[in-house]
Order: structure tokens, then C-alpha cells, then sequence
């Protein structure tokens, strides 16, 4: 833990069995906890752009999943997760608890996006029986498996503040009624300390982009304390 004397830096290493074939040896995480920061280093930043304008939750699934030591690319999970229509044959809307909704590949087609639901799911069959997905849970359960070394991909939105309610619609779908905004956006935490949160931002070039953390967990809690990680 940090030296408030001086100021050192302690690794904080968590050692688990990720693997991205048998042949892979054991994947240490190693967290930097330096002035009360405490940071994940080396977490892959992988860009949605230009292949998926759609595809922030896939892009920051990959990240998580690269960095657990899986050989898995934002393209494959695109492919796999579970997809469904923008609209049903009755007008209805599809339900992003369900699959992603529309088109992830390109915005000339309607689309919208994922929620945690079928990302765990997807996310299981890679690490079978290590996903974890906190949704519903406090931001604290977030934080608490970043200090341990496991990044976690969230549900925000692009502003990373809470939203007026004119930015929210309600959708009809065929498994009941779903809260959605266009400003809907995925990321992965990888870091935090008293005022920030850094995130490894699929629409951003560098890893780590710093936001305020009491505006980002405001936007999280309005998109549902949606979470999934890893043990």
C-alpha cells in the first residue's frame, strides 16, 4: 500500500489462472497504488473505430478479456454476441437484456447497443466460472476488483455525467419494457482514487482517460449499476 511518509510506491499483485489455452501459464495482475491512486497497469486500449461504431461494449469486453489473458479480438465478439433485431415482426423494439440490438457494424442501419446481460454471458464462455457480474451492487464492489487487479466494464454513457430525463426513452419489447438513451456507452475501469475514475475508453486514443468519479458514478447508477468482471 501506499507510504504516506514518503511517498513509495508498493506493487499490489494478484495472481490468478487466467488462461487462453491450457498452455498458458498463470497471468499475474499488478495494481499501482501511489498518493491514494490506485491504477491497473498494461490493460490493452483497444479502439470500437472504424469496424464498429456500434461496438463500445464488445471493444471493452475484449480489453477486459485480453488482459485476463484470453486470445479474443473485438471482431470475433461482435460475431458472437447474441444479436437480435432492431425491430421485431410486430413493431416492437428489441431489448438490449437480451442481445444487441440492431446493427453493430455500421450506423446506416438502426442499431443501439448491449446491456450486461448477454456480455456475461459471453464473457463466461471464455472464463468458464470466473465472470462475475456485480450489477446491481455498489460502486464499492466495482473499486474493490480493480484494488485486486481485475478491470471491470461498465454500462455509462458518452458525457459520463448524469443525463436529464429528455435524453431517456422507454421501449416496448416482447420480454416487457426497457429504459434506453442514445448516449448509452461502455468503457472499462481500470483505476480510481478520491476525485477520478480512469477508464479504458473504446472511443478514446490513450488508456486511462480520467473523469470525475462523482459524475461517473452518477451516470453508472442511472444506467442500472451495470458491472461484470472477473475472479
Amino acid at each position: 500500500m501506499q507510504d504516506e511518509q514518503n511517498g513509495t510506491v508498493e506493487t499490489v499483485s494478484n495472481t490468478n489462472g487466467a488462461q487462453e489455452n491450457e498452455a498458458q501459464n498463470e497471468e499475474q495482475n499488478e495494481v499501482q497504488v501511489q498518493n491514494g491512486k490506485i491504477v491497473i497497469d498494461n490493460v490493452p486500449q483497444i479502439q470500437q473505430m472504424p469496424e464498429l461504431p456500434r461496438g463500445c461494449e464488445v471493444t471493452s469486453l475484449a480489453m477486459l478479456l485480453q488482459y485476463a489473458g484470453v486470445s479474443v479480438d473485438k471482431l470475433t465478439l461482435a460475431k458472437e454476441i447474441n444479436t437480435i433485431p432492431f425491430r421485431d415482426q410486430n413493431g416492437l423494439h428489441g431489448n438490449p437484456n437480451v442481445g444487441f440490438v440492431g446493427d453493430i457494424y455500421s450506423f446506416d442501419n438502426p442499431g443501439y447497443g448491449v446491456y450486461h446481460g448477454p456480455i456475461a454471458d459471453l464473457a463466461e464462455s471464455y472464463l468458464p466460472g470466473r465472470i462475475l457480474d456485480l450489477t446491481g451492487q455498489s460502486i464499492d464492489s466495482v473499486y474493490n476488483m480493480v484494488k485486486q487487479g481485475s478491470p471491470v466494464w461498465v454500462i455509462t454513457n458518452s458525457r459520463f455525467a448524469s443525463l436529464p430525463e429528455s435524453e431517456f426513452s422507454i421501449w416496448n419489447t416482447q420480454t416487457g419494457n426497457v429504459q434506453i438513451t442514445y448516449r448509452e456507452h461502455s468503457v472499462l475501469v481500470v483505476g480510481y482514487d478520491d476525485n477520478y475514475v480512469y477508464l479504458n475508453d473504446p472511443l478514446a486514443d490513450q488508456p486511462h482517460k480520467t473523469v470525475s468519479k462523482a459524475s461517473f458514478e452518477e451516470s453508472w447508477i442511472q444506467m442500472g449499476k451495470q458491472a461484470v468482471s472477473y475472479q
